[in-house]
């Protein structure tokens, strides 16, 4: 799989190392996303403080993903993708980034101490790496009782980034399973995503699909609520899309990929959120950011 995701920023790998390792021992009351990483609310008892229905990003809106880091939106944005380390942007619509299916970068080290039996090993016992991210892990998701242990680990997160304010979560990594040499499958993944759905729903944010597109029309039918998509016009698949989520989809398209201005004219004629970004989703002081819309 060619790597279309931005590896956080070696500050802040270092930080949600430091702060996962919190949870094996009692810690200080949180102060980022990543310190409390066990639950303290059960899902049945956040249903009845959230209450409300979540509702997806508002479709066609201006949009920006700022995994590289965070900084002032360009003007109109008003929908904002940051990673669970950063606070929402505030200025309409924030979605949260986890990293669902495999260790955030720099946390590898970690979760095979305090969580070995949760990353997926090969016939020799090596824990297996995903191939265009070889410091990511991937989890584990083959058993039920692992995709629980598993979803409590990122379903602290995603209660990390209901308590930030985002108003939604994009859990990364979905399509682990098509990486595993068929150790996992398919439905071991969307098992562990039903997991996830919940616990988002629980807390009253919407949670996306991650790209995967071979879902078809079962991501919606198993609770997503909306779609994150990469590159889709330059792999065809943003007709598939649509056909699941309609104009329910983020779309990111990578200025390395031919005629990045007709692609976002062509998300924009369909009525979706778009954004032209550079590969590394680097921040504005960066010689090599890149943003671009329509």
């Amino acid at each position: 799989m060619l790597p279309t995701r931005s590896a956080l920023p070696l500050a802040l790998s270092a930080l949600a190392l430091a702060l996962l390792a919190g949870c094996t021992a009692p810690a200080p009351a949180p102060t980022s996303a990543r310190d409390d990483l066990e639950p303290t609310t059960s899902v049945s008892d956040a249903v009845g403080q959230e209450g409300a229905a979540p509702a997806p990003p508002p479709a066609g809106a201006r949009l920006d993903y700022q995994l590289g880091g965070a900084y002032p939106p360009p003007d109109g944005v008003t929908v904002v993708v940051r990673d669970v380390t950063d606070s929402p942007a505030g200025e309409g619509y924030d979605v949260c980034y986890v990293n669902g299916f495999q260790t955030q970068p720099g946390e590898s080290e970690t979760w095979l101490r305090d969580h070995p039996d949760l990353v997926l090993r090969d016939d020799d016992g090596e824990p297996v790496a995903d191939p265009g991210w070889p410091d990511e892990l991937l989890l584990d998701t083959s058993t039920d009782t692992a995709r629980r242990e598993i979803a409590q680990v990122v379903g602290a997160q995603v209660d990390a980034c209901a308590d930030a304010g985002f108003d939604a979560v994009e859990p990364d990594n979905l399509d682990s399973f098509t990486r595993s040499s068929g150790a996992l499958t398919r439905d071991d993944n969307l098992a562990l995503a039903a997991l996830l759905i919940d616990r988002a729903h629980a807390r009253g944010l919407a949670i996306g699909q991650k790209n995967t597109v071979e879902l078809g029309e079962d991501g919606p039918a198993l609770g997503f609520d909306f779609v994150v998509a990469e590159d889709c016009a330059v792999h065809d698949e943003c007709g598939d899309y649509a056909a699941a989520y309609g104009t329910r989809v983020l779309e990111i398209e990578y200025d390395d990929e031919p005629d990045l201005s007709a692609r976002l004219a062509d998300a924009c004629a369909r009525g979706v959120s778009v954004v032209g970004r550079d590969r590394a989703l680097s921040t504005p002081d960066d010689p090599g950011y890149a943003f671009e819309s329509c």
